[in-house]
């Protein structure tokens, strides 16, 4: 297959990218480094992969791009941690509802007048962000009340442009929701405005880098953000690059939503003493503070998975001690060059 795939540089379509190449597709990535600037990707010289330097709310590009395709992965997004959600509360509504609706406009004429089969968008687990239903399975985000921050309210309106456009325009389509990747890759973007955690500036704010940092950085007491008893998924990025991979292959997927995520519950706590003890081994005392939390602080983000496993045969496997392994040498290196 060939297919486009938007906002080629972020972090989850670094993994995504490289899982549909070692698959044998060929595959047309476009961003317009917006968000962490200009990088370089192992995979940059195959010579099945094309990058496009260009924005994804252009429609016309978008339909010069998409013209030889037979899929379309919709994953150009304004996205960011938790201080993102309120420092560009409007941008992320506004700009988010331009690419979407960009990227609908390009696959509903495809569809129609080329050979493209079918669009996965990339939604959120923030389309669940009031639920109380727990663990979460697909459907719940029409049940429960509308998201609070306006970044889940937007997921939660592409999903809706997903059924419009089924809807009037019979566009075949795949609903995937990640649940808090976790992987190497992701650095400052350049947008982010840097923030005190203790005695630690952070530019991230995603909770499982940003924890790395100040315990690299020698932080005691440790500084957690809110209560700590915030329950997470942390899924590693190459098992969910897997589980994109079968939405777009796989005949079971078509029209059809799936929560993509380990089945494992860890606090905000749990994951901090992880991270202390990988750290630190047993010579330090585990030692945290609570700082205050952020006003779109989920309590609990905690799916169902057995739709993605039973339909797909999708199981998300990499442990967050394997994860760990992986993401804390990465994070002491990038701290060293000044990237973090």
């Amino acid at each position: 297959m060939k297919i486009l795939v938007t906002g080629a540089a972020g972090f989850i379509c670094g993994y995504v990218i490289e899982e549909l190449l070692e698959a044998g597709h060929a595959v047309i990535g476009l961003d317009n480094f917006s968000k962490y600037g200009r990088s370089e990707k192992s995979y940059d010289k195959n010579p099945r992969y094309t990058f496009v330097e260009g924005d994804a709310k252009n429609v016309g590009l978008l339909k010069e791009l998409i013209s030889d395709c037979d899929h379309f992965v919709a994953a150009a997004a304004m996205i960011g941690g938790i201080s993102y959600f309120h420092e560009f509360a409007y941008d992320l509504l506004a700009e988010n509802e331009r690419i979407t609706a960009a990227s609908f406009d390009a696959a509903i004429w495809a569809h129609r007048e080329r050979k493209l089969r079918k669009i996965t968008v990339l939604s959120s687990s923030m389309v669940f962000e009031s639920t109380g239903e727990f663990p979460t399975p697909e459907g719940a985000e029409r049940r429960c009340p509308p998201p609070r921050s306006t970044y889940g309210f937007q997921k939660l309106a592409t999903e809706y442009f997903v059924q419009g456009a089924f809807e009037q325009y019979a566009l075949p389509y795949t609903i995937a929701r990640p649940f808090n990747c976790v992987g190497i890759g992701e650095k400052r973007a350049l947008c982010d405005r840097e923030i005190m955690s203790g005695n630690v500036r952070l530019a991230m704010s995603h909770v499982v880098p940003d924890l790395v940092q100040k315990v690299l950085k020698g932080q005691d007491p440790l500084h957690v953000l809110g209560s700590g008893n915030q329950v997470r998924h942390y899924t590693y990025g190459g098992d969910l690059a897997r589980g994109i991979r079968l939405c777009i292959e796989h005949p079971a997927a078509l029209n059809q939503d799936f929560n993509l995520s380990i089945p494992v519950r860890t606090t905000v706590l749990e994951l901090a003493e992880s991270v202390w003890r990988k750290i630190h081994g047993s010579s330090k005392l585990f030692r945290y503070v609570n700082d205050p939390a952020y006003e779109y602080d989920v309590q609990e983000r905690s799916p169902t998975t057995e739709k993605a496993a039973r339909l797909l045969g999708f199981n998300a496997t990499t442990s967050l001690d394997d994860i760990l392994e992986e993401v804390i040498p990465w994070v002491a290196e990038q701290i060293e060059v000044g990237k973090i």
